[in-house]
């Protein structure tokens, strides 16, 4: 570039990165068509007159996210840095719950209907909330300890209405009953009737996964040794919300469902936008069962899972399709 065209190009460079102004505008100014002014611009980046940077907060990884979403079809991908201090067994670091705070005030808008299930993770985020549109939000599964529901689940719906000002629908019930007219009489009680019936009005939900092992699974540490071993020979490989998943993404030991205070699947599979918010390396493989599942949107996870979940394949379609692997 010469000394004029070095002048003109910052000239237009400033009117367009700074000043925010059109190309239709600046070519008007400097009397030149906007097919010349899109040139000039182009060659102001080539001859780094100007650089483009695309910045992060530096907790978040950009290019995991990006590569992660597109690699399993997904809506949203957040990519958190994973604690340096961090062993390769450390399930859903805390601060995932932080992120998907964030993500959630940035996706609720006025008037949804927001549905949270129990988990470690989702009681993160929800203590971590900060902000949300008015909305109503209703709980979608019992709760691990009925004795603990104040500190899990139901408060965690009481918390995320409250910060958004709308309507609190907790089920006080556990997740896990002993046989399935147990759990069938319970879900007629007045009370957890009424937030079932808000199951098909969600719009968007937050979910956690977890293992097929004790300490990462509620639903494993509250089945007894033997019911543990039936449905491990089913191959489980992830659970969530009280539901079962081989390795591909397909449902197993469908009957525990009876027993399960829960959200159904296919209720949930018709959830416009469902978040799930889980990480670790520990738990990655249990993270890519449910993405192949069709049950997910979305995800909140960290770089721990991200790179075992790169090096694996996706399902067989996209999970935005919301395609069931069983069909």
């Amino acid at each position: 570039m010469g000394p004029a065209e070095l002048m003109q190009a910052a000239a237009m460079a400033r009117r367009f990165y700074l000043e925010g102004k059109s190309k239709i505008q600046i070519a008007d100014e400097f009397g030149v068509s906007r097919f010349k002014v899109a040139r000039v611009l182009e060659s102001a980046v080539e001859h780094d007159l100007v650089r483009i940077e695309i910045r992060v907060p530096a907790e978040l990884d950009a290019e995991r996210s990006d590569a992660l979403r597109a690699r399993y079809g997904l809506r949203h991908v957040v990519v958190a840095e994973s604690p340096s201090d961090a062993a390769d067994d450390t399930p859903d670091p805390e601060h995932l719950g932080e992120v998907g705070a964030e993500l959630l005030g940035e996706l609720v808008t006025e008037g949804d209907v927001l549905g949270l299930a129990w988990g470690r993770s989702t009681i993160h985020m929800a203590a971590a909330l900060r902000e949300l549109p008015p909305c109503t939000v209703v709980q979608l599964t019992g709760v691990y300890d009925a004795g603990a529901a104040e500190r899990g689940s139901v408060e965690a719906v009481r918390r995320a209405a409250a910060v958004s000002g709308g309507d609190a629908h907790p089920i006080y019930a556990p997740m896990l009953l002993p046989d399935p007219g147990t759990a069938a009489a319970l879900r007629r009680q007045p009370g957890i009737a009424a937030a079932f019936e808000y199951f098909d009005k969600v719009t968007i939900a937050a979910v956690s996964i977890g293992t097929w092992e004790s300490g990462i699974s509620a639903v494993h540490d509250m089945l007894g040794k033997d019911e543990r071993e039936h449905y491990a020979s089913f191959g489980v490989a992830a659970e969530m919300s009280a539901h079962l998943f081989a390795a591909d993404g397909r449902r197993v030991g469908r009957d525990l469902g009876e027993r399960c205070i829960t959200v159904e699947a296919e209720r949930l599979r018709r959830v416009p936008e469902v978040v799930a918010i889980a990480g670790g390396r520990r738990k990655a493989d249990a993270i890519g069962a449910v993405l192949r599942s069709g049950l997910v949107t979305s995800l909140v996870t960290d770089t721990a899972a991200a790179d075992r979940l790169l090096a694996q394949p996706p399902g067989r379609r996209p999970a935005l399709d919301r395609a069931d692997p069983d069909e």
